[in-house]
């Protein structure tokens, strides 16, 4: 077998060695067909690598959309599976978690005093602040299709969003008569929804109610006395007959519930506003409401004013000013030029300032009673403050009187008199330092950078150059010349608040002058009714920063600006300081100053004054601030901010009890943790 493989094998060489040619040629074919297959094989290669960076390139373009889809995707499965658990556990599940997490929650108001033997008495009525209450449409130009009785003031905002430019149309005033627009009808929603809640999820009234139902009140013992807080007072009966309607549904409730008296809850605006009702229900007709001077006494329990602005707040003063308070400036400085160019090129806070200019209520929270109230150039009621982060003091030491002395050659700290100051270094140094030159004679002219670009006209566009240095050049303002500044930049605005609201101190409240309608919400202009048995409560909030002085700057010139704006670079120079970011801050609930809650119950009206003739009754009741102790508590129990002290556990209680016939002694009469009477008493006013 060996013998023929090797003879096979010979045979094969012989065969081969026979014919070079064709080994050759078999060699070179083979060598071809090799190359050929590393060309296709590299052509493969090439192709293969090509469709693979055709794929990455393609993967690399779309990464970000794919990104964001998934992430977008995430986020709507991870809402809704939320959502879903949120209605599929028991209702007791959230409070069971914050049990678990905190320890066991006190009963609600309305839970603790009726297992004391609570129920409901006196009917109550509720008087909502500005904003708080929802409006709806119910006529509109052609851009308010489809909005028939949908809310554009409350609720979800969401035509704000989707037609911002028609909702400003909607919202605005007619800047001639602070009435309704042509072709434009927009009313106070009605019933106890018109104030519940601002917005889903953001109470107002809603705890409140909740807990007056637990002793037993319903919708047929409580009264939402809603009404357009865009309009002034009186144009409310004149257009919408609204002070007609609580004057009428007051003496229904009482009428209907065994003869009890109401009790009355106003909350911040609307304080001021029953301040002009109960005036108007006892003047003759056709000015008022022709109850006659006993109305109140015979159908008013008690007024439990929240967050009372009796006084006005400087927070109005920098609003119409500028269009600007405190967060707003904040916003401004951390995104420079977003307000001021506008995103989309909306010209957000023009357009909001020729809104807010038509509405004439804005005009009743202008500081009341000059520098007699405020302060001046050299002294404020509240002394010289030294602020932590904590707690707001008062610094004993440096308490100053009405004439300057005390305190000014031993300390820099500015005094809260000087509402606006144009720079930190004038509202530091003595008056007596400043040179102040008058603006109210200077000419308007030399108009601002082109304006022919503006989508939104503003009064500042009349004004010009020279007008805006005037202002500027005087340097800084009490509450006493705030009143002219305000009629140099906004005239037209003014000329209607003049026929509505006055802002001074009456010497004679017997002239015939002041049974006018426009001195009925000032306080310090007007006597409270012949009702001695009625008492009134001011129950606010304290512990809160609360914005009460600001030191301006002008804006570089540019197309349709507004040229002053609040300065955020002033900073105090210790960590005591009240000036933050161009803001002086005093004790109060975060929107209205102590001072302006508290005086007229701690003096003014105190005993049998000339503001209150008849001896009624008033107390004092203040909330320290306690922010949430966790996230699970929301906005907290224990706030005493303006608007989250609707959800105060005390304050609910003393309401409560109020309603259910407890008299201002039965609650121990005043509850005060500030020094509101060390600074009424530094307050020279006669009574």
């Amino acid at each position: 077998m060996s013998f023929l493989r090797r003879r096979k094998a010979t045979k094969a060489e012989e065969n081969n060695s026979e014919d070079p040619q064709i080994d050759t040629a078999s060699k070179n074919d083979d060598v071809v067909d090799n190359d050929n297959k590393k060309q296709k094989l590299h052509q493969k290669q090439e192709s293969e690598e090509s469709s693979r960076r055709r794929r990455r390139s393609s993967s690399r373009r779309w990464t970000c959309v794919d990104s964001c889809c998934w992430f977008i995707g995430c986020i709507c499965s991870i809402w809704w599976f939320l959502l879903f658990m949120y209605n599929a556990m028991p209702a007791s599940f959230p409070q069971y978690v914050t049990e678990a997490i905190t320890g066991p929650l006190p009963d609600p108001p309305g839970v603790k005093l009726r297992k004391e033997g609570l129920t409901a008495q006196h009917p109550v009525v509720f008087v909502p602040g500005i904003v708080t209450g929802g409006l709806e449409l119910w006529e509109g130009h052609q851009c308010a299709e489809g909005l028939f009785r949908r809310r554009l003031w409350g609720g979800t905002f969401g035509e704000l969003y989707r037609r911002p430019l028609c909702w400003v149309e909607h919202m605005s005033l007619d800047n001639e008569t602070g009435l309704d627009s042509p072709g434009i009808r927009v009313r106070p929603v009605s019933g106890l929804v018109a104030a519940d809640y601002f917005a889903p999820g953001y109470f107002v009234w809603a705890v409140l109610i909740a807990n007056l139902a637990r002793i037993g009140y319903e919708e047929k013992t409580m009264y939402m006395a809603a009404y357009d807080w865009r309009l002034s007072f009186q144009n409310t009966e004149v257009r919408d007959q609204t002070l007609s309607r609580i004057k009428s549904n007051v003496e229904l409730m009482v009428a209907t519930n065994g003869g009890k008296k109401v009790v009355v809850i106003p909350h911040s605006m609307g304080v001021i506003y029953f301040l002009h009702f109960m005036k108007w229900v006892e003047a003759p007709a056709p000015m008022g409401g022709g109850g006659g001077s006993n109305w109140c006494a015979k159908h008013i329990k008690a007024v439990m004013n929240i967050g009372a602005p009796f006084l006005g707040v400087p927070k109005a003063v920098s609003g119409l000013f500028s269009i600007e308070a405190k967060d707003v400036a904040v916003a401004r400085a951390f995104a420079p030029g977003v307000l001021d160019k506008d995103v989309f090129g909306l010209q957000t806070l023009q357009h909001m300032m020729r809104m807010t200019r038509t509405w004439d209520s804005t005009m009743s929270m202008i500081p009341k009673g000059g520098d007699t109230i405020w302060g001046g150039l050299d002294w404020s009621p509240e002394g010289y403050f030294n602020c932590s982060a904590k707690k707001l003091k008062n610094n004993d030491t440096n308490t100053a009187d009405q004439n300057g002395k005390g305190g000014l050659g031993s300390t820099k700290r500015v005094n809260y008199g000087r509402i606006i100051s144009f720079g930190k270094d004038v509202a530091e140094i003595h008056s007596s330092e400043i040179e102040m030159v008058d603006f109210r004679d200077a000419f308007k002219g030399s108009n601002l950078i082109n304006a022919t670009k503006c989508d939104v006209w503003t009064e500042y566009h009349e004004m010009g150059i020279e007008g805006v240095k005037a202002i500027a050049d005087y340097k800084v303002y009490t509450a006493g010349s705030i009143l002219d500044l305000l009629h140099y930049v906004a005239p037209k605005m003014m000329a209607r608040g003049d026929a509505h609201f006055s802002y001074g101190i009456a010497d004679n409240l017997d002239d015939p002058k002041y049974q006018h309608y426009k001195y009925w919400s000032n306080p310090l202009e007007t006597k409270l009714p012949n009702a001695p048995d009625m008492e009134i409560y001011s129950m606010y909030g304290v512990g809160v920063p609360t914005e009460r002085a600001y030191v301006y700057k002008l804006t570089p010139p540019s197309e349709c600006y507004i040229p002053f704006q609040i300065d955020t670079s002033a900073e105090g120079g210790s960590e005591d300081s009240c000036l933050k970011g161009g803001v002086f801050s005093v004790d109060g609930d975060e929107t209205v100053p102590v001072l302006s809650s508290g005086f007229m119950c701690a003096k003014g009206w105190r005993g049998k004054t000339r503001f209150n003739p008849s001896g009624i009754h008033t107390y004092i009741r203040e909330y320290n601030h306690a922010p949430p102790a966790n996230l699970l508590e929301g906005r907290g129990t224990q706030s005493g901010a303006h608007v989250d002290i609707m959800g105060n556990f005390a304050l609910i209680e003393d309401i409560i009890r109020v309603a259910a016939g407890a008299t201002g002694e039965d609650l121990g009469g005043d509850r005060v943790y500030s020094d509101i009477f060390k600074w009424s008493e530094n307050i020279n006013l006669q009574l």
